[in-house]
């Protein structure tokens, strides 16, 4: 795609009226990178436009400005805007207004918001099924994946019209529109740390040494995979990792003598894996088997631990699941679960327990509809359990 198409494409949407419906497609268990292969959008009396953000170099921001700007000029509607906002953020694309239409269907309590689901319920119409998990990243993509990624935003302004109807039938527009602003302003997520501690299978791992073995592995294949922009279990799957982990080979043999690493490619890397065991076996302090907390620890060890946050837990859900049957909302929408864990577990009561509740929900990024919602219901729970503890002691 040239940079005088993407001026042309630009130009078209600019003629057109009213919000855009964007969406994006990448390369997902194929590529490293997350970034946007394909850029779909749709905007009334323009009709749809496919962008290829990858093709230009490293120009790509200077090269798609033209359409960013006009970008600006109105809101955008996407289905599931997390997954799609990043990518978009990285060639300089950004909303001043935001509609998701999942999210929407979320607080309007759908049981299924899947993009097929929705337009099939409010507008009665059939998305086929298609090309989603495909390698976006080849070139040249062939026409049938370009019609399924351009129908991805034919209905996406229609949809927005009907469950903003919806919305409105329920009293949930403010509280959509808190949603959406909140998404879009939110900073990016940071990467967990020790990501390499979420390779599948670890739990066999029950040994210091062995568990340095892993880490090596995924970091050696983790920098393999960012250098050749591919996806690392493509480059080594996690099981082959946990195996070398617990089988500590010591030779090239002993490698290839295992599951994945005997074959044709793996033997040509078998040196680069074989280093990496040697270094984990070197290592002078090998990771801890029970990984750092970062909050609170798992729920089912607070009865032994903690058992007045516990009590506090319990109290907690129930209150939040009458909430979710009274609105209609799912529990994980009226309140970051994880937040309520730390509220629990973290809870020194207070004179004034409304008030307490409502600061670290605040502070925690509860939006003010949420807290209108659970923080009255969230401080009687706290103030029954601290009640009965006091009871049965």
């Amino acid at each position: 795609m040239t940079a005088r198409q993407i001026e042309a494409a630009a130009e078209l949407l600019d003629r057109g009226s009213g919000p855009f419906a964007v969406d994006a497609e990448r390369a997902s268990g194929f590529r490293y990178s997350n970034r946007a292969y394909l850029i779909q959008i749709r905007r009334a009396d323009a009709g749809t436009v496919l962008i290829d953000p990858v093709s230009h170099g490293g120009d790509a921001l200077t090269v798609l400005r033209p359409v960013a700007e006009v970008l600006g000029a109105d809101e955008w509607i996407l289905h599931s805007a997390d997954q799609d906002l990043p990518c978009l953020a990285e060639v300089g694309m950004r909303p001043s207004a935001l509609y998701d239409t999942e999210l929407a269907g979320r607080l309007a309590g759908f049981d299924r918001v899947n993009l097929a689901a929705m337009v099939q319920r409010l507008l009665g119409l059939g998305l086929a099924k298609g090309h989603g998990a495909a390698d976006w990243s080849k070139r040249p993509l062939p026409p049938a994946w370009l019609n399924y990624a351009a129908l991805d935003v034919e209905l996406l302004i229609e949809l927005r019209a009907a469950i903003s109807e919806v919305l409105a039938a329920q009293g949930k527009t403010d509280w959509a529109a808190q949603e959406f602003e909140h998404l879009r302003t939110a900073p990016p997520v940071a990467a967990r740390p020790d990501r390499w501690r979420r390779t599948s299978g670890i739990h066999r791992v029950q040994d210091r040494r062995a568990l340095a073995a892993v880490r090596e592995l995924w970091t050696t294949r983790d920098l393999i995979a960012q250098r050749r922009d591919i996806a690392p279990r493509r480059i080594l799957p996690d099981s082959a990792i946990i195996d070398a982990a617990v089988k500590d080979p010591k030779s090239i043999d002993d490698l290839i003598a295992l599951p994945v690493f005997g074959g044709r490619n793996q033997r040509r890397q078998a040196p680069t894996w074989l280093a990496a065991l040697e270094t984990a076996r070197k290592t002078p302090d090998p990771p801890e088997i029970i990984e750092a907390p970062n909050g609170p620890p798992p729920p089912g060890r607070w009865g032994k631990r903690k058992p007045d946050a516990a009590a506090r837990l319990t109290a907690a859900r129930a209150a939040l699941a009458a909430v979710t049957h009274r609105v209609g909302v799912p529990v994980e929408n009226l309140v970051s679960p994880d937040l309520v864990r730390r509220l629990c577990w973290d809870w020194q009561g207070g004179i004034d327990p409304v008030r307490a509740v409502d600061e670290y929900l605040r502070a925690g990024q509860a939006r003010v509809w949420q807290r209108e919602l659970v923080v009255p219901v969230l401080a009687a729970a706290m103030t029954r359990a601290a009640d009965a503890g006091s009871d049965e002691r």
